[in-house]
């Protein structure tokens, strides 16, 4: 996934990916984890069309 600039600026970064699924975990809708290629962090995105569900959903 290619995250520009301003909206890798605007997200919240996570420093694990353990972190990211936590907190992906915690939210009222479904969220996925994915590495940023900007920042090397992680963020969260809503964004799940032909993609895997975060771990412990299903």
């Amino acid at each position: 996934m290619k995250t520009r600039p301003g909206i890798c600026q605007r997200k919240r970064r996570y420093g694990s990916r353990e972190e990211a699924d936590a907190a992906a975990l915690r939210a009222d809708v479904a969220l996925r984890t994915y590495k940023c290629a900007l920042c090397k962090q992680f963020h969260l995105t809503s964004r799940t069309k032909g993609l895997r569900p975060p771990r412990g959903f299903g």
